[in-house]
């Protein structure tokens, strides 16, 4: 094995990603495998989504499984953990990737969509560490917990009221965490992507739209899902990311960069 994949490889390691049945959630669980990790592909209602990533990495010679779960709710986290445990005896890296979205208008904004967004985008990252960062303690192996900002949890962007400010607890919480579980070589860090087309977006990106993000834009394109892989693969590797904790890395084309 050369410097570079000693460097970055995730072989005999066990990568746990929420969300992990949608576009952004199963490049990086593809991108997992590919590093060399044993995946688990976390769902809630797309079932089938799951499965077609885990069925792809599985014929690309790679070890996946799905399991079901809402991240809202501890006693389900738990049981797929136990479920993860039980296939593969140990678990080192978490992706919290869940998420979800809504373009309604502030003043219109109803506590039910409102408690929707949170449940999901906020405190199910909570209660995902919770439960999967319980078990790296136990452990003592250490550990990598990655969770998905976004570009909106630093800058208000319009249409993504509630949305922006799940986000903006995540940058907070990473770094809370980062603190609390260093002293167990558990690191905490969060990629915060700009703008990538996926299902949870797909219906705000109109025409109109897309030209203002190009032109704020220095890379003038959206992203693509794999090109989340490389800071992903970092942060997840104990080798390569060993001193690495509390970060928010932006993989945005220059988004956050850009000013007049």
């Amino acid at each position: 094995m050369s410097y570079v994949e000693d460097l970055f490889s995730l072989k005999g390691k066990v990568a746990v990603v929420t969300g992990g049945s949608g576009v952004l959630g199963g490049a990086m669980a593809t991108a997992l495998a590919k590093g060399g990790a044993a995946v688990a592909i976390m769902y809630h209602n797309n079932r089938q989504g799951a499965a077609g990533h885990a069925e792809r990495i599985q014929n690309e010679g790679g070890q996946a499984m799905i399991c079901k779960a809402n991240v809202a709710s501890k006693p389900e986290l738990e049981n797929a953990r136990d479920e993860i445990l039980s296939q593969w005896g140990k678990i080192h890296v978490l992706v919290n990737s869940t998420g979800t979205n809504s373009t309604t208008p502030i003043l219109d904004i109803k506590e039910e969509e409102w408690d929707r967004i949170m449940d999901t985008n906020l405190k199910g990252v909570y209660l995902s560490s919770q439960v999967f960062g319980e078990h790296l303690i136990r452990q003592k192996e250490g550990g990598s917990i990655i969770n998905i900002s976004s570009a909106s949890s630093e800058i208000p962007l319009s249409k993504v009221f509630t949305y922006g400010i799940s986000k903006s607890g995540i940058n907070n919480m990473t770094r809370f965490l980062a603190r609390e579980w260093a002293p167990h070589n558990i690191r905490v860090n969060a990629l915060m992507p700009g703008f990538f087309p996926a299902e949870q977006n797909r219906k705000i990106l109109t025409e109109k739209r897309k030209q203002d993000i190009y032109s704020h834009t220095p890379m003038e394109r959206y992203g693509d899902p794999e090109e989340l892989a490389g800071a992903l693969l970092w942060l997840a590797s104990s080798n390569a990311a060993s001193f690495v904790t509390g970060t928010i890395i932006p993989v945005d084309g220059g988004f956050t960069a850009m000013t007049i």
